[in-house]
């Protein structure tokens, strides 16, 4: 690295090339770190990994048997999602809530107020803070058909 020698003798680093350098260097120590401190959550996804290799292993076996183990490991992948902080969003009943949901389908559903989620079309996960992804659902139309003018014909 050169080095500048000043009028009093002192020795300086040339800056335009210290600071690269040492921006280069601290992008590498935060990216190492960043994955080291995240080991163990990539860690907990291992045995999901495990089963589903089991799972492939017996293709050949009952199909009904293999149903059932990809619902297993399915219901584990959730239980790790949950464990980290990242349950299910939306459900049936829940009020709709533009921040957690995105609404794909308003439908008529008579005897449910307007707003409300009326199908999962596929889950969401979340915790407090953060939102890893929206639930895509249908939502039951504001203002929709009075239940007592649809059994009387309008």
């Amino acid at each position: 690295m050169p080095m500048i020698e000043t009028g009093s003798g002192a020795l300086y680093y040339d800056l335009c090339d210290v600071v690269p350098a040492w921006v280069d260097n601290r992008q590498t120590i935060v990216f190492h770190h960043g994955i080291a401190a995240n080991t163990h959550i990539w860690a907990e996804w291992l045995p999901v990994l495990d089963n589903l290799d089991l799972a492939l292993r017996h293709a050949g076996a009952d199909p009904g048997a293999i149903v059932q183990g990809v619902a297993q490991v399915r219901d584990q992948a959730g239980e790790v999602l949950a464990d980290l902080g990242f349950g299910p969003v939306g459900a049936v009943g829940e009020p709709f809530d533009p921040a957690r949901h995105e609404a794909a389908e308003a439908v008529d559903e008579p005897g449910v107020p307007g707003g409300t989620i009326v199908r999962v079309i596929r889950p969401g996960y979340g915790g407090d803070a953060l939102l890893l992804r929206p639930a895509v659902v249908a939502v039951a139309r504001a203002g929709g058909p009075d239940p007592d003018r649809a059994s009387d014909g309008g």
